[in-house]
């Protein structure tokens, strides 16, 4: 069973639709992409998967249930976490309490018991972050500030990771420790669905990867399925070569 499935997701803005009809499957222990051009509607779908945005019609199940009107708080306590498009960190507080305080949200809003200051330190251990766990979160480089917030997102032992962008600003060197780090997380059953304009890495890195164009899912498939795809060159990769 998919841990997301979105079936005939439509949402409007005024007289512009910004998605229509989109369905779409995220499968556990699988990295799953999203990707598109600037302004397909990618980060509008997560926000309808996260219940941030309403949808005008059809429907959004996580582990077969239908949750579409349930709201943002439910879903993340069902077992949903993610990350945002722009950086969303707290700036006067060190890499380790921007991470801790998930835990700390966690603790105080479930039944969960969890030991925070353990969580934290393997979290952080687990995110290759353990090194730089005392600097204060504004000081470091915007690629290792991505991670910053994944670790955050994993504090609360999802079921579901929704990545937007989180490889913007990265390194060669980053991105490819990043890519491991995704790779485990899916090892260990968690549903990761990957929003990236880095192609080769979404290519090298998802099993299965879904198009938008214009608010409209014009492919599914494997990567390589994906890549020769006529209407996604003809929208999105153009003639370039994907690695």
């Amino acid at each position: 069973m998919p841990v997301l499935e979105t079936r005939g997701v439509t949402v409007r803005f005024g007289g512009n639709t910004a998605l229509l009809d989109v369905g779409l499957t995220v499968e556990p222990g699988r990295v799953t992409g999203l990707i598109g051009p600037n302004g397909a509607g990618k980060t509008t779908m997560f926000n309808c998967i996260t219940g941030m945005q309403p949808v005008a019609s059809g429907s959004i199940l996580f582990e077969g249930e239908d949750i579409t009107g349930l709201g943002p708080g439910r879903r993340a306590r069902m077992g949903m976490a993610r990350t945002f498009q722009r950086l969303e960190l707290f700036l006067s507080l060190s890499v380790r309490d921007n991470v801790r305080v998930a835990g700390d949200i966690v603790r105080a809003n479930t039944r969960r018991r969890i030991d925070v200051e353990a969580e934290t330190d393997r979290v952080l251990e687990l995110a290759g972050l353990a090194d730089i766990a005392d600097e204060n979160v504004a000081a470091i480089p915007t690629g290792r500030a991505r991670v910053v917030e994944v670790a955050r997102a994993l504090m609360t032992r999802p079921r579901l990771l929704l990545l937007d962008e989180p490889a913007s600003g990265q390194t060669e060197h980053e991105s490819e420790r990043f890519a491991e780090l995704l790779r485990g997380l899916a090892g260990d059953g968690i549903a990761v669905c990957l929003v990236e304009h880095d192609l080769p890495l979404v290519m090298s890195l998802c099993s299965t990867v879904h198009v938008l164009d214009h608010g409209t899912l014009i492919a599914s498939g494997t990567a390589a399925e994906v890549r020769r795809s006529p209407e996604v060159i003809a929208a999105y990769i153009g003639t370039e070569t994907v690695a």
